[in-house]
């Protein structure tokens, strides 16, 4: 009955790029939609991938806590150790290989000339990296792949790049596997793509448990339309942020929800924080104190993952009890695993699934995630691969990381799914852009925050060289908005105001390629005004149905101009009346360009060739000579004060008229004129 009823679900699962937890903020959701086809006929079948029938709780996780040898963070590869001194180096004590010294000096030189603005030295820390590369050094490989696939120092070489990432990734370098999986991406080359996601994918998980990076990096967008996001801005200020303040003072004086805020932004590492597990473990201690049922869960996740603290398994179920009693009902989903690893309690899958059951009942994601495991691989139950599938997708509708990458293995296998290699490939990308070389973010946002848009430059570049969206569209806003600074680096030196133009719209492409839509309008706005390439409507109104698909209200108003004056389609007034209306139903505030725009569309049908209609057709040309008016002459500031004061003379006479009126109107018997 339940297997009749899920295949005809309709699920929508969105797929959010929060933390391990539902308490992180969530991020450009992607939406995926499955219906009964989606779903095999009879998935009772065996399948050779699945785990075998008689599976205990020592095949209950695909990540066991001792799985991960070493950090990826601190591998030779790795830019984040020179990015924070703080970070111990990879090989420790010992002195670095010839190889190691030569990169790490080289991308060093090149972070620090990116953040001065200086050319010279740039082209010098581009041939450091380029001698490493040729010792077969991986990282340097990586990195020259970046810079040749951007022209940075170099001519521009994608096929150069790509075979530099493939060598580095041959050699176990996971940036350059990151690269490499995006470029088969979109080259929809899905078999390759989804094998190097499914080990990145993995990789993410598996880091979460030893980084030091916490497992949720919130991807800032610097900028909101063409304007800067000053709110989001703020609130990555960390401990400088106003709302961090009020929260810290509201804790200093015993509230116990602020307490459990601030042990949760330190846990985490959220908001512009670095990752404290002493500060975390501190307000967490004292919001228990007050009774704080959540804090008592994390306080036993803290104990259960030995983080920043000696790991007791006793104290971390003593803690997730006391949650559960006070009605946390996630803390139920820590004490089942508790149950199936027998850790600190005896090993007892029956109570260990009742428990499942009841943070599932409340709509816990992680009840959701470990029902699944329990059912894919039958470990106290009989297996029920459908239920399995019905419980994951529950999972992913909440965004938890795990349940996401068991929904792409069960595409890529093809396991109670049909075998489904693109689905699998957005899915393993969603986790594996999780990983610790997302951290990246964190220092292109300070960089940008205090002031070096070189450096956050470069960085949202490497970022959106390994396919990160967010990154990509932050790269092409900064060389867009700071245009006329030193910061991006050309083939030879600076770049050119065609070299700029060009990599701002490559990666707007990129970015519309998945999903943004404002990049995607950006590009319609490139290509319509031939902004940095040559004019060309076709293109222009390709890349407005690109986001008019994503229903962008001012694309559709752009494609009913386009339509309106044949610029690129095909004269249609008709149809230029619907994109006119379909972007006022989308977006309210239309309403006044789309009545001027459906006016000129009456005086085009009625009084065609009339010099009304000429005089609409020259508005476009005429603009930038009364743009160039008003800032020469409106703006100075003598004109400026003479035309207030005319404005309000005027306005003054408007209300004494209007009042004269209404006297009148108030004294009909009294003639017009008599005094008042």
């Amino acid at each position: 009955m339940a297997a009749a009823l899920h295949r005809r679900l309709l699920l929508l699962a969105v797929l959010t790029v929060s933390a391990l937890l539902p308490r992180a903020a969530a991020v450009r959701p992607f939406v995926l939609v499955l219906s009964g086809e989606d779903f095999l006929k009879d998935p009772s079948g065996a399948h050779p991938s699945l785990p075998s029938a008689d599976g205990d709780s020592e095949d209950w996780d695909d990540f066991a806590d001792d799985s991960p040898a070493t950090d990826p963070l601190l591998s030779p590869s790795s830019w984040i150790p020179l990015l924070d001194p703080t970070t111990p180096s990879p090989s420790g004590d010992q002195q670095d290989p010839p190889s190691d010294a030569l990169f790490v000096a080289g991308v060093r030189a090149m972070i620090s000339a990116a953040s001065s603005g200086d050319e010279a030295a740039f082209s010098t820390a581009s041939a450091q990296i380029d001698a490493a590369a040729t010792g077969g050094h991986p990282g340097a490989q990586s990195a020259l792949a970046f810079l040749s696939g951007a022209g940075m120092a170099r001519p521009v070489s994608r096929s150069r790049a790509f075979l530099l990432d493939k060598f580095a990734a041959d050699a176990g370098d996971l940036q350059s596997k990151m690269a490499l999986a995006y470029a088969y991406f979109r080259q929809e080359m899905y078999e390759e793509a989804v094998t190097l996601y499914a080990e990145l994918a993995e990789a993410a998980l598996t880091s979460s448990l030893i980084s030091m990076e916490p497992p949720v990096i919130e991807p800032v967008r610097l900028h909101s339309g063409t304007e800067e996001n000053k709110e989001a801005l703020r609130k990555s200020r960390g401990e400088d942020d106003e709302d961090f303040q009020i929260t810290e003072y509201q804790a200093q004086r015993g509230n116990a929800a602020a307490m459990y805020k601030l042990g949760l932004l330190y846990y985490y590492g959220l908001r512009g924080l670095r990752r404290d597990y002493g500060k975390s473990y501190y307000w967490f201690s004292k919001a228990v104190e007050k009774d704080e049922p959540r804090a008592m869960e994390l306080m036993g996740e803290i104990f259960a993952r030995g983080a920043g603290v000696e790991r007791n398994y006793t104290l971390a179920y003593r803690w997730l009890r006391l949650a559960a009693q006070q009605e946390q009902y996630s803390a139920y989903n820590g004490l089942g695993y508790l149950y199936v690893k027998g850790y600190g309690v005896e090993k007892n899958l029956t109570k260990a699934k009742e428990y499942f059951e009841i943070a599932a009942d409340h709509k816990e994601h992680g009840g959701y995630y470990n029902l699944g495991v329990l059912y894919l691989k039958g470990i106290g139950v009989k297996r029920d691969v459908m239920t399995a599938c019905n419980y994951f997708l529950r999972a992913v509708n909440a965004g938890q990381p795990k349940a996401i990458y068991q929904v792409a293995k069960l595409f890529q296998k093809g396991i109670g799914l049909k075998r489904n290699l693109h689905m699998a490939t957005v899915l393993y990308k969603s986790v594996a852009e999780r990983g610790p070389w997302s951290s990246m973010s964190r220092w292109a946002l300070e960089s940008y925050l205090k002031g070096d848009i070189g450096k956050a430059l470069l960085l949202y570049s490497r970022m959106a060289d390994l396919g990160y969206e967010v990154a990509q569209s932050n790269a092409a806003w900064i060389l867009d908005r700071y245009g006329d600074e030193h910061i991006c680096m050309g083939e030879s030196g600076f770049c050119s105001d065609m070299e700029r133009h060009l990599r701002a719209h490559a990666l707007w492409w990129q970015a519309s390629e998945q999903g943004n839509e404002h990049a995607a309008l950006l590009i319609g706005d490139a290509y319509y005004y031939g902004r940095g390439v040559g004019r060309d409507y076709e293109r222009a109104a390709e890349a407005y149905m690109h986001a008019q698909s994503q229903s962008n209200a001012h694309a559709m108003f752009n494609l009913g101009y386009m339509h309106e004056h044949g610029h690129g389609l095909p004269l249609d007034l008709h149809l230029a009346k619907r994109y006119y209306d379909q972007a006022v139903e989308v977006d309210s505030a239309a309403k006044l360009p789309v009545m001027l725009a459906l006016t000129s569309l009456w005086i085009r049908k009625n009084y065609a060739g009339s010099f009304m209609v000429n005089f609409i057709d020259s508005l476009p040309e005429m603009y930038p000579v009364v743009e160039e008016w008003v800032e020469d002459v409106l703006m100075d500031e003598g004109n400026a004060t003479i035309l207030t004061l005319f404005a309000c003379l005027v306005t003054v006479l408007y209300l004494r008229e209007r009042q004269r009126r209404q006297v009148v109107a108030d004294n009909p018997q009294q003639p017009d004129g008599a005094p008042n």
